[in-house]
């Protein structure tokens, strides 16, 4: 037996499980420093970027949580389309909603931008206080990196991003109950129930009790009953935990519905991912394969399986590669500090000397309050995009704007912000399968369904991408014309719907 795997033999509590507590692991002075900067970098890169703008459901985000401030009540009626006026909708996200609406009223486009730069700079804070205790500040630097840029197609003003940090204080919780070899505390739950108000990936929270409690039941076959006992009450609780919601049972359901739509590939985050050009996802994965090879890491079988259900997840919906990216750096942490010392590596210590911690801490709180100061100072405004066609819409008339659109998918979002009664918006579960695929039938350059749907719809007038095929279908068809071009949007008005004048 090697040094490091005696080392590591000795280590083990009771149970067989290594935790994360001995004089070989990482978790002194510089690895605090390490994971606040760190956080902090997240933080300020996030900030000014203005591609977290860059989806249309941000808009009717922000509608709903102003019309849950109004109404002091969560919607469940479709309370802005015009096709779906009065149908059941579940504001699954109204906790996320609330809280960007506040922020958006508190300091505009700015204000929903620090907190999306909070969020992500806490995501990285929970990431990195859990890899500290395995790895150095090298490897501690190089997972988390990339732990963090696998999100980057995700990093949206949305409320998944809110539920981030609270995705990882789960699983952290999870891993950290499993490395002490109990079930994990009671006071973990109340994060359930927070994730689920804020985003309905809570799903997956519940489902990752099973593999860290199947992997604590076989260590302890011979006497299974407390096992099952703990983690099975843990498991009861957290589900009742999700009830704790605007919508009890509908609202744990709700998750389920929407994976089984068949329409979900129309969506862009719910395609597969693509291998056609280099990303910063596959650039990842290629380097996690050569460093775990290289290494000769083990990852336990059920971790493993586990990790392997999460890729299947991130090449099936590219929604998903910020979770499996997440998951999977904090799975691998330990299996890499232990192929380390197996390799005969010099194991950094422990450190009692917290020194300049403090101050540093300080230094850094300070930085985000000017980091926030300063971005407050400099207003953000909105103009023509790719999910905002602003400049397309205030060419239209006021009287026009009251009257059926048929809309792009992505403009749906803006239409609701601005009191427009939309055709269809990113709420695809409340549409439903039958009405996307018609949808989307319409806007394939097919002139006898988009025909169909102007005339079942009465629609008034058009407000599609510039790159959209239905528009050379709207532009030969002899009953409408041009209202207004750019090479964001195209707007169409039937020739007997067109009134004079914005």
């Amino acid at each position: 037996m090697t040094e490091a795997q005696s080392r590591i033999e000795t280590s083990k509590p009771a149970n067989g499980w290594l935790e994360p507590v001995a004089d070989w692991v990482f978790a002194g002075r510089a690895g605090i420093l390490v994971v606040a900067v760190a956080a902090f970098a997240a933080f300020a890169i996030l900030l000014p970027v203005d591609t977290i703008f860059n989806d249309g459901d941000t808009y009717w985000h922000l509608a709903t949580g102003q019309w849950i401030l109004d109404h002091r009540a969560v919607p469940t009626t479709d309370p802005f389309s015009y096709t779906f006026a009065g149908a059941p909708w579940q504001a699954h996200e109204w906790l996320s909603e609330v809280v960007m609406t506040l922020a958006y009223k508190a300091a505009g486009w700015n204000g929903l931008r620090v907190l999306v730069a909070l969020a992500f700079g806490a995501t990285a804070a929970v990431l990195g206080a859990y890899l500290r205790r395995w790895l150095a500040p090298g490897p501690l630097l190089l997972l988390l990196g990339f732990a963090l840029a696998c999100g980057a197609p995700s990093l949206l003003a949305r409320p998944h991003i809110l539920a981030l940090p609270v995705l990882a204080a789960w699983v952290v919780g999870l891993m950290s109950a499993r490395d002490a070899g109990r079930a994990p505390s009671l006071w973990l739950l109340p994060l359930m129930a927070i994730w689920a108000n804020l985003h309905g990936g809570f799903v997956l929270g519940l489902a990752l009790i099973a593999p860290f409690a199947l992997e604590a039941l076989t260590e302890t076959w011979r006497r299974p009953w407390p096992v099952i006992w703990s983690w099975g009450l843990f498991g009861v609780a957290a589900v009742a935990m999700t009830l704790l919601t605007p919508h009890g049972v509908e609202g744990l359901i709700f998750p389920f519905k929407l994976m089984g739509m068949q329409s979900l590939p129309a969506i862009v985050e719910w395609r597969g991912a693509d291998f056609s050009k280099m990303t910063v996802f596959e650039v990842a994965i290629l380097e996690a394969l050569f460093f775990c090879l290289w290494r000769g890491v083990k990852i336990p079988a059920i971790r493993l399986l586990l990790m392997l259900g999460l890729f299947h997840m991130a090449l099936q919906h590219v929604r998903h590669q910020a979770v499996f990216a997440l998951i999977a750096a904090l799975l691998l942490a330990e299996p890499l500090a232990r192929a380390k010392l197996e390799a005969g590596a010099a194991a950094p210590r422990r450190s009692g000397d917290w020194g300049p911690v403090g101050p540093t801490l300080a230094a850094l709180g300070l930085a985000v309050l000017a980091a926030i100061t300063i971005r407050l100072s400099v207003p953000t405004e909105r103009g023509d995009g790719i999910v905002s066609p602003v400049s397309a819409l205030a060419k239209t008339p006021q009287a026009l704007r009251r009257a059926p659109v048929f809309n792009e998918y992505s403009f749906g979002g803006y239409l609701v912000f601005e009191g427009v009664q939309p055709f269809i918006d990113g709420r695809a579960d409340m549409y439903g399968d039958d009405f996307v695929r018609a949808y989307e039938a319409a806007t394939l350059a097919r002139p006898a369904a988009l025909a169909a749907t102007l005339d079942k719809h009465k629609i008034a007038w058009t407000i599609l991408a510039a790159g959209n095929p239905a528009i050379a279908t709207l532009d030969e068809l002899p009953n409408w014309r041009r209202l207004w071009a750019d090479k964001f949007a195209v707007v169409h008005v039937r020739r007997a719907s067109s009134p004079a004048g914005p």
